[in-house]
């Protein structure tokens, strides 16, 4: 599988810790709720003069769906300051229309990220959008100010050269419709882009996507969580590596944990971060020191976070302290 079996942190003491973090966000208000407890590890050599900011440590809002649909961004947005978030990367643009009686616009949007002390750094739309509605998506992002737009959609369902190779051209294409803009076009890896092409079977797709892409126009954001698990499905290749070898093509990072269960077709289950055993510290002295890569947390899982609530922003509080104590 070639991942480590030391974890980054010990899970007992871990969940030992963050215990009556759940209690009291779950008697709190959401806007009031205190700040979640620290984890105390000592920093280590590993995860010192890191290349992932530890003061820009952001949120995917698809983790905090829930929260955002029925609180709206109002509310989502003054918790996730509280909590110590500073970059948020969008998964839509909508909450209920009863919070306000219609749906909120992206002028509205962008001045509740200003009033909260946050920055949009990206955001995640259909690959059709981009064929469709490139232009209307490239608005969206500067009337939001991210510098970032993208989508976590695989290149391409043809899981062939021929249909990775088409790909990267549409892609190269959207990029540097993109680049005109002053923004930078990134695609958001699954474990699926790590097969291999069916045929070609010696020839791994996401090579294929990443030399075919102009690096002037086109970005990745790594979910390092997938990408342990395309290891551990499609082996022969090491996360870090990819980006050791074109930092400035990974301004973005999904931070997610798992935790190894061989009962998992995956090989890990989706867990809060700093419960897992993914090697994070390895992985963050291997990608190198050049460059600088946005961390943003994401937990597909954590609507389903018991107690609910707090539900979802408990499991954000809880995974925020995590990463910030990594990147000590």
């Amino acid at each position: 599988m070639g991942h480590s079996s030391r974890k980054s942190f010990d899970r007992r003491a871990f969940l030992r810790a963050t215990a009556g973090t759940t209690v009291a966000l779950a008697a709190a208000s959401v806007a009031g709720a205190t700040a979640a407890s620290a984890v105390t590890a000592p920093a280590t050599a590993a995860t010192r003069g890191l290349t992932i900011p530890k003061d820009r440590i952001g949120i995917q809002l698809y983790s905090i769906r829930d929260k955002v649909a029925s609180l709206g961004f109002a509310v989502v947005f003054a918790e996730l300051s509280r909590i110590g978030y500073r970059e948020v990367e969008f998964a839509g643009y909508t909450q209920d229309t009863a919070i306000l009686g219609r749906q909120i616009t992206l002028p509205e949007i962008r001045k509740l990220l200003d009033d909260n002390g946050l920055s949009a750094v990206g955001s995640h739309v259909g690959i059709g959008n981009l064929r469709t509605n490139l232009q209307a998506e490239l608005d969206a992002a500067q009337i939001l100010g991210m510098p970032h737009v993208g989508t976590a959609n695989a290149p391409s369902n043809l899981n062939t050269v021929a249909g990775y190779r088409a790909a990267a051209d549409e892609f190269n294409v959207w990029g540097a419709a993109a680049t005109a803009r002053g923004l930078k076009l990134y695609q958001h890896n699954h474990a699926g882009e790590f097969a291999f092409a069916t045929d070609q079977p010696s020839v791994r797709l996401y090579d294929v996507f990443l030399k075919n892409t102009d690096p002037r126009h086109v970005y990745l954001e790594l979910d390092i969580y997938w990408a342990y698990v395309g290891q551990y499905r499609f082996p022969g290749f090491d996360p870090a590596a990819y980006v050791r070898n074109q930092p400035y093509r990974y301004p973005l990072f999904h931070m997610k944990d798992g935790d190894t269960n061989p009962s998992n077709a995956n090989g890990y289950d989706i867990v809060e971060f700093g419960a897992g055993d993914l090697p994070y510290e390895r992985f963050i002295r291997d990608i190198g020191p050049r460059a600088a890569h946005i961390g943003i947390w994401e937990q597909d899982t954590a609507p389903n976070t018991q107690p609910n609530p707090p539900g979802s922003l408990g499991a954000a509080a809880r995974s925020f302290t995590a990463i910030d104590q990594l990147l000590r």
